[in-house]
């Protein structure tokens, strides 16, 4: 079937000046950046893993000085409370009534920054405004500003004082990527480049979040065929069969894909999805969400390995392709 010429959508211009102008700071790594604005795009919150000093803050600091919208940046320490998050009811003695002060959470885009650092207790006050967009207080609920996203960053290797992140609290991240360490071109302008004004404060915001958020409306006009609904569908059911896996994504994983893919097309100039689109995203997307059987982490297996098994062994119908 012969493919139509692709018609420019409006999300396309501003993702790529985004991306321009965030790797002015971020070296090397343009499919990292397209990943997170993604996500951004999508609605959704990403969570940044990997060694330390690869980059993980300096990412999560320039998507955010390159949008003109409220930003707040939470350092996660074992002390940190539930409250220095969402924020807290207070009585005002001389009116005599309760005023809710508002928590960093309810910035455009909230760093936070070694999540893993905190508590249980306070990671899942971050559950209901990840997933709904709004806090509930003393019986009270507040929402959050529109674009709104979560980006987490932590250690893979530094595991001392840490507490691993649940499994409910994962699958509210709609992506988790790693930035890796620079190729030696990039690094070596990134070595070159330090002490002067290529930092996350010396970028200047290329979009406001009102335009972000009109041009998160017009991603979900993206066409997708009936066959390719199919297709990502039985992608994500064909992780909760393998036998290395013990808890498969669930649902939240295929609306989450699906968001993610018609923002992939858009960002191409493509008023339609197609399965490389599905092919493309089903790793940063479904991985974190796999709980892998013991035997297969003894085994060294990872989520993304179940991914590209599912990828290699799940049929595409030709049909797929609008």
């Amino acid at each position: 079937m012969t493919t139509p010429h692709p018609t420019p959508t409006p999300l396309a211009p501003l993702f790529h000046t985004l991306a321009d102008n965030i790797e002015r700071v971020v070296k090397g790594k343009r499919d990292t950046i397209e990943l997170a604005l993604t996500c951004l795009f999508a609605e959704g919150h990403l969570l940044i893993e990997d060694v330390p000093g690869t980059g993980k803050t300096t990412l999560a600091r320039c998507l955010a000085a390159s949008i003109e919208a409220d930003f707040a940046r939470v350092q996660f320490t074992p002390d940190l409370l539930p409250s220095d998050i969402t924020g807290v009811t207070v009585y005002r003695q001389n009116t005599g009534t309760f005023e809710f002060l508002p928590g960093p959470v309810f910035a455009n885009i909230v760093l936070g920054d070694e999540i893993n650092r905190a508590s249980p207790k306070t990671q899942s006050a971050l559950l209901e405004v990840m997933e709904e967009g709004r806090v509930t207080a003393d019986g009270t609920t507040h929402p959050v500003p529109r674009p709104f996203m979560v980006i987490a960053t932590q250690n893979s290797v530094d595991m001392g004082g840490t507490y691993p992140l649940p499994e409910a609290q994962l699958d509210r991240f709609l992506m988790r990527i790693t930035v890796g360490y620079p190729d030696h071109s990039s690094e070596v302008a990134v070595i070159k480049g330090a002490g002067t004004d290529t930092t996350p404060e010396s970028l200047s915001p290329v979009a406001t979040a009102r335009e972000i958020a009109e041009l998160i409306a017009s991603a979900t006009e993206i066409q997708v065929a009936d066959a390719l609904y199919d297709y990502l569908v039985r992608v994500v059911a064909a992780t909760r069969t393998l036998p290395d896996v013990r808890l498969g994504a669930s649902p939240r994983g295929s609306v989450a894909l699906l968001r993610a893919v018609r923002v992939r097309a858009a960002s191409q100039s493509r008023p339609y999805a197609f399965p490389e689109d599905v092919k493309a995203l089903a790793g940063p997307v479904l991985a974190h969400r796999l709980i892998l059987t013991p035997e297969a982490e003894l085994r060294g297996v990872t989520g993304m390995d179940v991914i590209d098994e599912v990828l290699a062994t799940v049929p595409l119908d030709s049909r797929a392709r609008v």
